[in-house]
């Protein structure tokens, strides 16, 4: 036998006896988790839905025109009621629901006036943390279903073992890394979830910033005396 003949044949072994590369998508990765996935793929997309609708909703409260106060002052002073109530009707915010409630009181007692503004404040707050519960809890419970789905994985693996006399090594990575996926997957969610939750409810305390601003700045004004 030739050397060349000795590095081919030699050369053939060994590409015969190297393993083949495998690779998954995505899409395949997932649905290695089982079952569990499906409620841990519904959690993410209700934390998604919330996460996008809460945040134009609370970006939209927060919007201030700084125009707003100064005419609803000039008003004001100038005795011209139904003007500001009319403008604060035409105004989509809850600083402008704030004033109106407070412009519909005036007359009164400050004290009623107050506690008539800071409880539409309340309300406006209230209106804003809409659902939000949801989103925390989602944070909690999504983590959960992914070890849910690796704990049962797992015990799957070991009552196989249990049964099965040439039950190697090769079969409890492959169960393992499968049911590793919904950990995953869990936590993933979980995180999105969280960080939404806390991101929103940083924005929400600006907004009642602003009210509290609002509400102060109002208290002064129908203090003054008019023109």
């Amino acid at each position: 036998m030739t050397l060349l003949q000795i590095v081919t044949e030699a050369g053939a072994g060994a590409a015969q006896a190297a393993p083949t590369e495998q690779s998954l998508s995505l899409f395949e990765l997932l649905m290695k988790g089982g079952w569990v996935m499906i409620p841990i793929a519904i959690l993410s997309v209700i934390a998604v839905y919330l996460i996008a609708e809460r945040y134009l909703v609370i970006s939209r409260a927060s919007k201030v025109d700084s125009s707003f106060m100064n005419n609803i002052r000039t008003m004001l002073l100038d005795g011209k009621t139904e003007a500001a109530l009319s403008l604060c009707r035409s105004t989509n915010t809850p600083i402008a629901r704030l004033l109106e409630k407070g412009i519909k009181r005036l007359g009164k007692p400050i004290k009623e006036i107050e506690s008539a503004v800071e409880n539409t404040g309340k309300l406006e707050i209230y209106k804003l943390e809409k659902n939000l519960a949801y989103l925390g809890i989602i944070a909690g419970i999504a983590p959960m279903m992914g070890f849910i789905g690796t704990i049962s994985g797992v015990i799957n693996i070991f009552y196989k073992i249990s049964i099965s006399s040439d039950f190697g090594i090769q079969q409890i990575s492959d169960g393992l890394y499968e049911k590793m996926i919904t950990s995953a997957a869990g936590l993933l969610v979980g995180i999105i979830a969280h960080v939404g939750f806390h991101y929103l409810n940083s924005m929400i305390d600006r907004v009642s910033f602003q009210l509290e601003s609002t509400t102060v700045d109002f208290i002064d004004l129908i203090q003054e005396p008019a023109k």
